[in-house]
């Protein structure tokens, strides 16, 4: 369980009295096993929600629970374990040498045994299909190989949220549709970032709305994304599969 109370993130801690907020009291819960989409236009705040909840950036307000637990500096090292977050650009987050390495890091630096380590990462391999990637260069990977090693790194921590942001930005087609199929699988809370209405559509049963910092609408996706007038005013068009219909 996801629980988040009155958040605001502010442009510049620095300053206490200024108002100009990234995040304006942002407040919803997500249930275990749920998998939300996040969208809005650009600077609607979904990449600043998602790294105030990962604990990249700091709140001036505002309280994360994650499965009961306060998101605080006291319980960073614990909370890191719970939750993971892949990032828009792959190369911002890979940057061991081979792709063991790459997904290994996480639990070495936590101090598991090495014949563990092994046993989890070929597993997880397996599941993302691409165990022929394990012994590969990570430089020499294309885009939606980097993704799916990106996501590999965050699944060995096991954790229970998995947060995303743009997962489909850059891929042709079919590694798209790989993708998309890959996350349906997967059991983690998902919250996604992203303008890809059509991935939302058809991956998430839930849909949470941003404008200016603040939740617009929090409902179904089918509701959501079924309503131009609502897309319209938070500068979005209806999904291509929704106008297709409609032609």
């Amino acid at each position: 369980m996801l629980e988040i109370k009155n958040l605001t993130v502010k442009y510049d801690l620095s300053d206490k009295s200024s108002n100009i907020c990234a995040l304006d009291n942002v407040g919803f819960s997500v249930k275990d096993g749920e998998k939300i989409a996040l969208i809005g236009a650009n600077g609607a705040g979904k990449s600043t929600l998602l790294l105030t909840l990962s604990g990249v950036l700091t709140a001036a307000n505002g309280e994360i629970y994650i499965d009961g637990i306060k998101s605080d500096k006291k319980n960073l090292k614990e909370l890191r374990r719970k939750i993971g977050m892949v990032f828009q650009n792959p190369d911002d987050q890979i940057f061991m040498p081979t792709v063991y390495d790459d997904i290994a890091f996480g639990p070495r630096n936590y101090g598991e045994i090495e014949e563990e380590i092994e046993h989890k990462t070929d597993e997880i391999l397996t599941n993302l299909e691409i165990t022929h990637l394990k012994n590969r260069l990570t430089h020499k990977l294309s885009g939606g190989e980097k993704r799916l090693v990106a996501l590999a790194g965050i699944l060995i921590m096991n954790p229970s949220v998995i947060l995303m942001d743009e997962p489909s930005s850059f891929l042709d087609p079919k590694a798209r549709r790989r993708l998309i199929n890959i996350l349906d699988k997967l059991p983690q809370t998902m919250i996604i970032a992203t303008h890809d209405l059509d991935m939302a559509l058809d991956l998430c049963e839930r849909v949470i709305l941003l404008k200016n910092g603040s939740v617009r609408a929090d409902s179904s996706a089918k509701e959501i994304l079924y309503d131009a007038n609502v897309l319209d005013e938070c500068g979005l068009e209806l999904p291509i599969s929704v106008l297709a219909k409609n032609l």
